[in-house]
C-alpha cells in the first residue's frame, strides 16, 4: 500500500479558479474546507462546469455559508436538478470556524473562495481571508510587477551576452 508523504498535497484536479480574487484582495491567510453539495452538483463539477466571479463566504449562526457560487444545472438531471446558485455550507472545524470569526469582527476583511477543486474525490473549496485592494493598492502592485518583470528580462539578456 503506498502511503503519500507527510505535508505532501494530494492529486488537485482543478474545476474552477477565482482569478479576480487576488487582483481585488490581499490575501492574509487561506483554508481549505469540504463543501456540502447535493448529487447532481457533483456531476455537474465532473463535467468542469462553475464559476467563482462574484462570489463570497459568509459566516452565520456559527457556520460558514458560500455565496453566489454558479453551478450549472446538471444537463442528464431531471425534476431533481439543483438551483444554479444555491447558498453551500462549508466544512470546516469548529477551532478554524471560531478563528475566521473572531478575525473577520476584529478587522476589515473577508472570505473570498480561490479555487474549487476535487481532493481524493471529494470537492474542496480554497478558502482566503483577504482584506479588499483599493485602486492604488492595485497600481502599485502592478508596478512591482512589471519592475520584476524588467529585472527578469535584463538578467536574461546579460546571461544570454545580448547587452
Amino acid at each position: 500500500m503506498s502511503r503519500r508523504a507527510p505535508g505532501a498535497r494530494p492529486n488537485r484536479q482543478i474545476i474552477a479558479t477565482n482569478r479576480r480574487a487576488r487582483h481585488d484582495y490581499s490575501i492574509l491567510d487561506t483554508y481549505e474546507a469540504g463543501i456540502a453539495l447535493t448529487g447532481t452538483e457533483v456531476k455537474s463539477l465532473r463535467d468542469g462546469k462553475a464559476s467563482l466571479a462574484d462570489s463570497f463566504a459568509t459566516v452565520d449562526d456559527g457556520e460558514v455559508w458560500l455565496r453566489n457560487v454558479h453551478i450549472p444545472e446538471y444537463h442528464h438531471g431531471t425534476w431533481t436538478n439543483h438551483a444554479p446558485r444555491r447558498n453551500r455550507k462549508l466544512l470546516l472545524h469548529r477551532h478554524e470556524i471560531d478563528t475566521l470569526i473572531g478575525k473577520i469582527r476584529d478587522g476589515n476583511l473577508t472570505l473570498v473562495p480561490l479555487s474549487l477543486y476535487f481532493a481524493e474525490g471529494k470537492v474542496k473549496v480554497d478558502l482566503a481571508l483577504a482584506r479588499g485592494k483599493q485602486a492604488r493598492d492595485k497600481r502599485q502592485d502592478l508596478a512591482r510587477r512589471e519592475a520584476q518583470r524588467e529585472v527578469t528580462r535584463a538578467l536574461g539578456r546579460r546571461v544570454k551576452g545580448m547587452s
